[in-house]
């Protein structure tokens, strides 16, 4: 029996294109919204940014009989008569999203503990950052995947410190500068760094993982991190202490990610500086991880 499965939850603008009813919400206001929503509940929807990214989650319980390994669980500002549309049109892309909250407007983050995500996907800034304050995994889905890749393959990339690690380095090298970082990160080489908002994503991905072959595992995990040697000591020893598998490691000192990003075929990345993310968006989906030092100051 498995002792986990992986969680993530999604927003509904997230999952699909809602930008036509959004607009109307915000310039006609939330009963000609609800009118709208209801007079076209019949009308399916497009795949919005996290679509792509869903159906491959979804796509590793291919196989999977009693014990599914991803459940996807619809988080929605929409009240649930609104909200029907969006059901229609999970149906319609035969999605098998069973679980979801509808909160009429209020932010559904304070319900990721209640159904024990992982992760959560949105469009909305504001709530993935609450949910980040409050201990979870969150990220603001910046942009769709920009390729087609043709790999069955689930493949995901993150940035290292302020999304797997804390931003206890990365304070050090905003505050003082590259050398300072350097320095501090080679006399702690042998010092755990502490944990970010991911970790435990990371290790929900390498509790499926060690479940296959390495050669035959439905997902691939890559960090991609500006730090450079001697820098990537600490990062690597972190790892091997938590007993947790990435699969490709890049150390990158400074230059653009969007690049290997690529070639790595990513289906999202996760970086913490929203300018990384932009820049990796002509490359692969991107998603805005607003947390630690970097956004405090923004």
């Amino acid at each position: 029996m498995r002792e986990k499965k992986l969680v993530v939850a999604v927003s509904s603008r997230a999952l699909f294109n809602l930008d036509e009813s959004h607009t109307i919400f915000e310039t006609q206001g939330k009963e000609a919204f609800c009118r709208y929503q209801i007079e076209h509940e019949d009308e399916i929807l497009e795949p919005g940014y996290g679509f792509v990214l869903v159906k491959k989650f979804l796509s590793l319980n291919d196989g999977c009989t009693n014990d599914p390994l991803v459940e996807i669980i619809l988080l929605s500002q929409n009240s649930a008569d609104t909200g029907l549309r969006i059901f229609n049109s999970i149906a319609h892309y035969q999605l098998k999203i069973i679980r979801a909250a509808f909160t009429s407007g209020v932010s559904p983050y304070s319900y990721i503990p209640a159904f024990g995500a992982h992760l959560f996907l949105s469009t909305n800034a504001d709530d993935v950052a609450k949910a980040l304050c409050a201990g979870f995994a969150a990220a603001t889905i910046l942009c769709g995947p920009s390729m087609e890749h043709h790999s069955d393959q689930l493949r995901i990339a993150f940035d290292g410190d302020s999304v797997l690690f804390s931003d206890e380095s990365e304070q050090i090298y905003q505050q003082y500068g590259l050398d300072a970082f350097a320095e501090n990160e080679r006399c702690k080489a042998k010092q755990l760094l502490p944990g970010g908002p991911f970790k435990d994503f990371l290790s929900a991905l390498h509790h499926i993982q060690m479940q296959f072959d390495p050669e035959s595992s439905p997902i691939r995990t890559a960090l991609v991190t500006a730090r450079s040697a001697p820098a990537h000591e600490r990062v690597v020893r972190t790892l091997r202490a938590w007993g947790i598998r990435i699969d490709e490691a890049f150390f990158l000192g400074g230059i653009d990610k969007g690049a290997f990003l690529e070639a790595f075929g990513a289906d999202i990345f996760f970086d913490d500086q929203k300018g990384h993310c932009e820049s990796a968006a002509r490359h692969v989906a991107a998603a805005h991880v607003p947390h630690g030092i970097v956004n405090r100051n923004g």
